[in-house]
Order: structure tokens, then sequence, then C-alpha cells
């Protein structure tokens, strides 16, 4: 069973960076297909970006420009880095993973979700 543990999440300033990782375990091939979505306090989760294991990315208009998805082959972890961040990044990140193979998008269904981690802006 893929388990997803995310990690990275603190209370940043505005304007600063911050990466989230997550790690999968219980695998015995990579995902094809990984994503970060986040939820705010009293909204509905969102989908941020995707990335398909050969390397090719996807992002939510709301993710372009200022959120990075890569893969860390040499530590086997999914990232998200976050640009010039704004209160309104405050939420709860997670970490998800979608069976199977073919396109991967980042408003795909995911299988697999971490628990999250927890990433708060204050100006």
């Amino acid at each position: 069973q893929l388990q997803l543990a995310e990690s990275g999440g603190a209370s940043a300033q505005v304007g600063g960076s911050l990466t989230l990782s997550c790690t999968p375990s219980g695998y015995t091939t990579w995902p094809y297909c990984m994503g970060w979505f986040r939820q705010a306090s009293g909204k509905d989760r969102e989908g941020i970006a995707a990335i398909h294991s050969d390397g090719t990315t996807s992002y939510a208009d709301s993710g372009q420009g200022r959120f990075t998805i890569s893969i860390d082959t040499a530590k086997n972890t999914l990232n998200l880095r976050i640009h010039n961040l704004k209160p309104e990044d405050t939420a709860m990140y997670y970490c998800a993973a979608r069976q199977g193979a073919g396109f991967c998008r980042w408003y795909y269904g995911m299988d697999y979700w971490g628990n999250g981690t927890l990433v708060t802006i204050s100006s």
C-alpha cells in the first residue's frame, strides 16, 4: 500500500519562499502521477500542480508562476517550491498519487493521500 508523508510546512513571511516535500513509501514502482493540493480553512480543497513520472508537469491557473513541482530523484521525494509567499497561501498542503498510467493533470482524481503539512503565512 502506497503511503505518502508530507513535510516542510512552516510559518513564513510574506514574500519569502518555502519548499514542501513528500516522501512515498510502500511502493514497488514510483507512482506515475503525483500532485500537490491545498485546503484553506473554510474552503474547498484545490489542486495546485501535478507531475508525471517522466517529468511532465501540469499547473492549475492559480499555481502558475509562483509554484514549482518537481521530483528529486536522488532523495526520492516529490517537492513543491512556493515563491513570493502571500497570506492566501495559508493552508494545509497535501501530496497525492494516482494509480495506473497515461496522462497526468492537476485536476485528475487521486487514489492516495498524505495527511498534509501546514503552511501559515504572515505579513
